[in-house]
């Protein structure tokens, strides 16, 4: 019998999902649960089990495609009857292994699913009628979804649709907008280099995937709506230089998981975010909004692009817990194995470019934070202490921050916390 592989719903706000790899081809022997295909949403990029032991017989979703959730993309035979399972649902699992209920044929047909109640109440009929990445795209360019036929299942707008809209649009000219402050805030990318300036020579055109393409899309909006502004200082990492060095190893036996300098970062990040909560916040028209916990997103670094796992509740753990949640974090976006819920309400951020070598960077603030800390190489240099010349472990820490948000005052008081936290370290580390 034919079990029908199912688009899974990753999240509450999630419709659509893209099919971004095929682990198996048609032919291929599969097991319960072995991996059997990658999808990239909004939120998270994960690998999806295979629903049931069999042989994979049909492909119905090619690579790159974008379908609803609840859409049939592939059919695995196996003997063990039909039936209609969603993959990566725990209740979907649960259900499959009891008995199936005698039924007419309709019931094995997934009933339409709706949006959240948030969704539901909307304002704006388009709202009710597209995925969250839509609805970005729409933010972005100035779009109203109202104007756009949907031409997906139930009359849903599509990403085609909107990225048709917009072409249009800019095809047309720029739309009047109500004011000249909300034109120069939401007015539309300038048009697109020609192409004669683009093609040329000899060249190979590479597609973007899916994860380049929503990075693009995130720090394009990141660079236009946050007028961003840089401070840079330097900590003498010496002390937790050495202080790793003599507890690593010891460490690791004792609690099985490897000692990083991140938690370290973490920690400092998290008196800080509670000294400056102003940097602990978001932005939303004319209010900022101060978060109550402490959620920094960290990020990690792919093949394919970016991932910004998120440290949940930091404030609430002591160093171990940091680095073991750091750690798990890290290997499971590495894995692909993310719920979408862990990348996603991050309250501040952290990148490290000093792990490939980098003296320092400038990011870009990962929305909708209003800051994030660059970490720096730390490296052996000359530095004066108390007059002297003296091999020190340095690091530099670049804060990028919204100066719509934080002044300038405020950013080099954040960071000037955060180098007198680890200059002074003095938490235990066994």
């Amino acid at each position: 019998m034919a079990v029908e592989v199912i688009m899974p719903q990753m999240g509450e706000s999630i419709f659509e999902g893209t099919v971004t790899k095929w682990l198996k081809k048609p032919g291929d022997k599969i097991e319960r649960d072995e991996p059997l295909f990658e999808i990239s949403t909004d939120k998270v990029d994960a690998e999806i089990p295979a629903p049931a032991a069999g042989v994979l017989t049909e492909i119905k979703v090619a690579e790159g495609q974008t379908v609803p959730i609840q859409t049939v993309v592939a059919v695995i035979d196996t003997a063990q009857g039909a039936a209609v399972i969603p993959v990566a649902s725990a209740e979907a699992k649960k259900a499959a292994t009891q008995p199936a209920k005698a039924a007419n044929p309709a019931a094995s047909t997934p009933a339409p699913v709706r949006p959240p109640a948030a969704a539901e109440s909307a304002d704006v009929e388009g709202e009710e009628r597209s995925s969250p990445l839509v609805r970005r795209m729409a933010r972005e360019h100035n779009v109203d979804l109202k104007g756009i036929k949907g031409t997906g299942a139930g009359g849903r707008i599509s990403k085609k649709d909107i990225q048709a809209a917009i072409d249009g649009r800019a095809a047309r000219g720029p739309a009047p907008a109500a004011s000249e402050a909300m034109a120069t805030e939401q007015s539309a990318p300038p048009a697109a280099i020609p192409r004669e300036r683009i093609y040329f020579g000899r060249y190979e055109v590479q597609p973007m995937s899916i994860m380049r393409q929503r990075i693009a899309e995130h720090m394009t909006f990141s660079k236009r709506v946050s007028p961003h502004v840089y401070s840079i200082d330097e900590a003498d990492m010496t002390r937790i230089v050495q202080l790793r060095a003599d507890a690593g190893g010891e460490f690791t036996r004792r609690h099985e998981t490897k000692l990083t300098f991140m938690p370290f970062f973490v920690r400092a990040c998290v008196e800080a975010l509670r000294a400056f909560p102003i940097v602990n916040a978001s932005v939303d028209g004319a209010n900022l909004v101060l978060h109550g916990e402490i959620n920094i997103g960290i990020a990690v670094a792919l093949d394919a692009g970016l991932i910004v796992p998120v440290l949940k509740n930091a404030e609430e753990k002591g160093f171990l817990g940091v680095q073991r949640a750091i750690n798990d974090l890290a290997e499971r976006a590495r894995g692909k194995k993310l719920k979408p819920e862990e990348v996603h309400e991050s309250t501040f951020s952290i990148t490290n470019p000093g792990v490939f070598g980098g003296l320092m960077g400038l990011p870009i603030i990962n929305q909708p934070n209003v800051a994030i800390l660059a970490i720096g190489a730390i490296q052996k240099r000359p530095v004066v202490v108390d007059d002297e010349i003296a091999i020190r472990s340095m690091a530099y820490l670049t804060l990028s921050y919204d100066h719509r948000a934080v002044d300038g005052v405020t950013g080099h008081k954040f960071l000037a916390q955060i180098k007198r936290h680890l200059e002074g370290w003095s938490e235990e580390l066994l």
